[in-house]
């Protein structure tokens, strides 16, 4: 809560002094996970004042494993959501009528690290392993995955036995399991930190694999599309947290330093938000927020090549719109 405060305070003190003759707009922005350089775009905009300069006050709730932006969108505490489209797909299929409004990711960070002893070479190797998969609908990708490779998810030899992944490195560092999932930008370089050699793992990235799926998107509630200031809002928002990823990539450890001024728990160090920083410029760069329809597709046809279960039943109607992106330039 100090940390929601702080953020809040700078964005106001800043919008005072840029803002005149009206007062600011204010935005809550709710993310998917706690404060780190995945976000970095977002924390740059607020640090370097470009939200202001948009006339808006915004406030980024961090995120966290027992927050699941959904549902701090539905209940209001939240105006726009970062998201990956597969849970946000899911969660309106279900009834809840989120819509993707820019992709400032145009590349997913996802991939399985496994054990190179174990003799696993390709997907086909998986069959008899154990696999550390994120839930919380991080697990939509590998399902679908699985699925069309056509990989049983229930054990035994011919299947791969899931085990329930927490959001760190143990299970492979442990031994509990011959792959866990992990994020380029993210537990990947947790295991080199903790002295693994990268000749000892074999990757498999989801995008390699033709299953990709696309993550951290900007999400709203369908109704406030509807109410033409907050598009107008929207509009400014996007358009500010695309300069600040911008300014991002081109200045990684000034970004990475931003970040570890919002996180307050003391658990980050700068050099890895650097590294993070580094990867994660990597799937926003070249991005203009808009979102790119064939990987759209791509994401649908994943979710819906799930077999019996499939993540979503039917195609989507009105899941994206382009009405923010297209007045970006404006």
């Amino acid at each position: 809560m100090k940390n929601i405060l702080k953020i809040t305070a700078l964005a106001a003190g800043v919008a005072g002094t840029t803002v005149t003759g009206a007062q600011a707009d204010e935005v809550t922005l709710q993310t998917k996970w706690v404060v780190q350089s995945q976000f970095a775009g977002y924390y740059v905009a607020l640090d370097k004042g470009f939200y202001q300069e948009e006339g808006l006050d915004v406030t980024i709730l961090p995120g966290g494993p027992d927050i699941a932006p959904p549902q701090v969108l539905a209940g209001g505490g939240a105006d726009v959501m970062i998201d990956w489209m597969p849970p946000a797909l899911a969660a309106r299929e279900k009834g809840l009528p989120v819509v993707n409004i820019a992709q400032p990711y145009g590349a997913s960070g996802l991939m399985l690290t496994c054990w190179k002893d174990t003799g696993i070479e390709s997907v086909e190797d998986f069959r008899g392993k154990t696999i550390g998969v994120w839930f919380f609908g991080n697990e939509y990708p590998f399902l679908s995955w699985m699925s069309q490779a056509g990989i049983p998810t229930d054990g035994g030899e011919e299947g791969v036995t899931v085990l329930k992944q927490g959001f760190n490195v143990d299970p492979l560092l442990q031994r509990q399991a011959d792959c866990i999932s992990t994020m380029t930008y993210n537990e990947y370089g947790q295991l080199l930190d903790a002295g693994v050699n990268p000749d000892e793992l074999v990757t498999f990235l989801y995008e390699d694999q033709g299953v990709a799926t696309l993550e951290d998107g900007l999400y709203v509630l369908e109704e406030n599309l509807e109410d033409p200031e907050f598009v107008d809002k929207m509009v400014r928002f996007v358009r500010a947290s695309m300069r600040g990823w911008r300014y991002a990539e081109e200045n990684v450890d000034e970004a990475a330093s931003i970040v570890m001024d919002n996180d307050e728990t003391g658990a980050q160090s700068e050099a890895a938000q650097a590294r993070m920083m580094s990867e994660v410029a990597k799937l926003t760069n070249g991005s203009t927020g808009a979102l790119d329809v064939d990987a759209y597709q791509r994401t649908v046809d994943t979710l819906l090549a799930g077999g019996s279960d499939p993540v979503i039943s039917k195609e989507p109607e009105g899941a994206h719109t382009s009405v923010i992106t297209d007045q970006l330039g404006e």
